[in-house]
Order: C-alpha cells, then sequence, then structure tokens
C-alpha cells in the first residue's frame, strides 16, 4: 500500500505531528517531521501545494461563470443559501464527531475500505468531468461522437418519476475510460500522483459547481467555518484522530524529500481540499459579481484570488515557523473576505457588492442546497457527486444533471 495516503496512518514514526482537519473534516497543512528536509526539497513542496490550490480556484471560477450562464436547467449549479450557510458548521461538526466514534468503534480497516470504493466511484466521475472540456478541443471535428443516455424512472403513467436521466457521448466514454485507470491505479496502489488528480478534479468541481447566492451568504459561511476550524483544531484531539485515520483523496500532498527519493518519497507536506473548495466558492462568486458589473474589469477577482495566496502563504509561514499543524481557515477567511471588502470601500462599491445575488443570473428553477455530503463534509465530494447517478445525498427531489463537455 502506497504511502501517500497512509503516511500518518501506517508511518507515524516518520511524523511528528498529524494533520489537523479543516473545515470538512479534512487535513490541513502538514510540515513537521523527524526527516529533514533540505530547503529545496521543503520549498518545492510548498510551491507545489500553493501551485495546484491555485489551479482548481482560478479554472473552477472561470467554469462557473460558464456554468451560471447556462440555459440548459439540466446544467445547473448547486445554489448555497443564507440558511445552509448558517447549517453548514453544525452539520459539519457532528460529520466529524460522527466519523470519529466510528473509528473508535469499528474496524479502520473496512471503513476506509468501503470509502476507498466510494471515492473510487466519485474521482472517477469527477475527473471525468475535468477533462471533458479538454477532450473535445483534443479529438478531431471527424470524430464519430455518438449520443447515449441513460435513463432511471420510478412509477408508470402520470405519477411515472425521473430519478436519474444521464446523457453523454463517445468524447464522454472516453474521458471515462481514462479517469478509471487513474482510479484503478489511487484503489491498488494509493499514489500520491493519483491522489492529486482525483483532489484536483473534486476541488475544481466543488468550485465550479457549488455557488453562493450572495456576498452576505459567503461571509456567513466563512465566518461560521472560521469558528469551526479553530475549536475543533485547537480544543479537541477529534480532527488530529479522524485525520489519522482517513484514507481518502481529501487532501493534496507532495513529498518534502522527492530530490531524495524520487516518485517514492513518503514525507509529504498535504493541504485539505476544504481549504481550496471554501474560499474558491467566495472567490467565484466575486469573479461573477464583477461580470455583473459590466465593466470588463475583474477587480474583486483578483484582489481575492491574490488575498488567497497571501493567506496561504502565511500559513505556510506560521506553520513552518513554529513546526505545529494550522488551521488554514484561520488565516484564509479573514484574506479572503478583508481584501475584497477594502477594496470596494476605496471604489464605493461596497453596498452593490452585498446586494449582487448571484442567483439572478441563473434560471429561476436552478437547484439550491438542500443538504450535506455525509463523508467528511466535503463540498468537493457533493460537487463531484452530482456527475454520478444521485445528486447530493438526501435532496428532497430528483434532479436531472447532464454530462456534456464544456469549455474552461
Amino acid at each position: 500500500m502506497s504511502e501517500a495516503e497512509q503516511a500518518p496512518a501506517s508511518v507515524p514514526e516518520v511524523l511528528d505531528a498529524l494533520n489537523a482537519t479543516d473545515s470538512n473534516g479534512t487535513e490541513v497543512l502538514n510540515a513537521t517531521a523527524k526527516f529533514v528536509a533540505t530547503p529545496e526539497g521543503t520549498a518545492l513542496a510548498y510551491g507545489s501545494l500553493v501551485f495546484m490550490a491555485l489551479v482548481p480556484i482560478f479554472f473552477g471560477a472561470l467554469r462557473s461563470v460558464t456554468c451560471s450562464k447556462s440555459k440548459n436547467a439540466a446544467d445547473m449549479p448547486e445554489t448555497i443559501t443564507s440558511r445552509d450557510a448558517a447549517r453548514f458548521p453544525i452539520i459539519a461538526s457532528c460529520t466529524l464527531f460522527g466519523l470519529y466514534l466510528f473509528f473508535k468503534v469499528f474496524s479502520q480497516e473496512y471503513i476506509n475500505l468501503l470509502l476507498s470504493v466510494y471515492f473510487f466511484v466519485l474521482g472517477v466521475l469527477a475527473l471525468s468531468h475535468t477533462m471533458s472540456p479538454l477532450m473535445s478541443r483534443v479529438f478531431p471535428a471527424s470524430f464519430p461522437n455518438k449520443q447515449y443516455q441513460l435513463l432511471f424512472t420510478q412509477g408508470t403513467g402520470e405519477s411515472k418519476e425521473e430519478i436519474v436521466n444521464y446523457e453523454f457521448d463517445t468524447k464522454n466514454l472516453v474521458c471515462l475510460l481514462i479517469s478509471s485507470v487513474v482510479g484503478v491505479w489511487y484503489l491498488l496502489k494509493k499514489h500520491w500522483i493519483a491522489n492529486n488528480l482525483f483532489g484536483l478534479a473534486f476541488a475544481l468541481n466543488g468550485v465550479e459547481l457549488l455557488h453562493l447566492n450572495n456576498v452576505s451568504t459567503g461571509c456567513i459561511l466563512l465566518g461560521g467555518l472560521f469558528v469551526y476550524d479553530v475549536f475543533w483544531v485547537f480544543g479537541t484531539n477529534v480532527m488530529v484522530t479522524v485525520a489519522k485515520s482517513f484514507e481518502a483523496p481529501i487532501k493534496l500532498v507532495f513529498p518534502q524529500d522527492l530530490l531524495e527519493k524520487g516518485l517514492e518519497a513518503s514525507n509529504f507536506a498535504m493541504l485539505g481540499l476544504g481549504d481550496i473548495v471554501i474560499p474558491g466558492i467566495f472567490i467565484a462568486l466575486l469573479l461573477r459579481f464583477d461580470v455583473s458589473l459590466k465593466k470588463n474589469s475583474r477587480t474583486y477577482f483578483y484582489s481575492s484570488f491574490l488575498a488567497y495566496i497571501f493567506g496561504l502563504g502565511l500559513t505556510i509561514f506560521v506553520m513552518h515557523t513554529f513546526k505545529h499543524a494550522q488551521p488554514a481557515l484561520l488565516y484564509l477567511v479573514p484574506a479572503c473576505v478583508g481584501f475584497p471588502v477594502i477594496v470596494a470601500l476605496f471604489k464605493g462599491e461596497l453596498t452593490e457588492m452585498f446586494s449582487y445575488e448571484s442567483s439572478e443570473e441563473v434560471l429561476p428553477g436552478s437547484p439550491r442546497l438542500t443538504s450535506f455530503p455525509t463523508v467528511s463534509g466535503s463540498p468537493a465530494s457533493l460537487a463531484s457527486s452530482m456527475d454520478a447517478v444521485s445528486m447530493a445525498t438526501g435532496c428532497s427531489s430528483p434532479r436531472r444533471r447532464r454530462l456534456q463537455p464544456t469549455s474552461m
């Protein structure tokens, strides 16, 4: 079994401090280890993590604009309201503590086996959806692209109800095949590269498909998870225990000893997907606000994007200085909210920013988020499950989603 996922659990002698978990129950940055990494190796690991965090935020935000302008109700994103945002930390806390009890009562091996299969399915679908726009450009126009439909219904006659209406084409099948190869690689080897491919796909899908309806909702969500993150990281050992036991591609990892050991390196710096997706959906909201201003400017998007870089850099600096895992949202939330607000104050657009409603740009029938995922509370997991046979777990009514290539 590869140490890309097992480093915290199966090689405790390598690490002095396991990751704390972020706002979605995932692991945060970890740099403290008995192995003394070279300055070059440390810089490469941290730089790579920052780069990998920026990629899904940037492209996910761009794709969220295209997604919000879609005229097809089946392609609508999930909308998070202020009520959803207020409930999120509570539900995430219950989920986290539930996982803690599960790992205490049941065998860690069997739980992680079930989680591996679950994330294998989600990862294949999420990676396939992420690759679709690229494949649309790679395949020549003469490529025989046939259309398919997978339809499940419930009931008969007038009471017939669609459970799944999944439309795809030959290009999507090719994406699915490639993604399945990566999935099998991850399932068998748990290699850190396969983990990162799935993690990037989850993060990009989360930023693209999860939409905050306004800035106030974003502030409620980020503020609530800020308190949640600090409490569970510094107040209890629950997060550390779950992070130590949880095996899933819910984090990005990069080895600090890559220069010494190559692809078989095992001393990882880590960044939880929640530290990407949560600020990322707020940054994507500000990009849609920029677009709504029709000023051919991306001031708020770039200011929040730079704020994210600053906050993540500060997290790494504090963690590296004090040799202790840090809740990244402690630094990311004030930066990502504060920078754009200050810019809006200087430009005299603060009222306009807070009165902006992202939901006005999509169809009235756009689905809203009515439940949260049951595994680690990860928005990336929810976003990827939108591409799967069922939508978010426990939704009150079935919804249709088509898998069609979209442009970045």
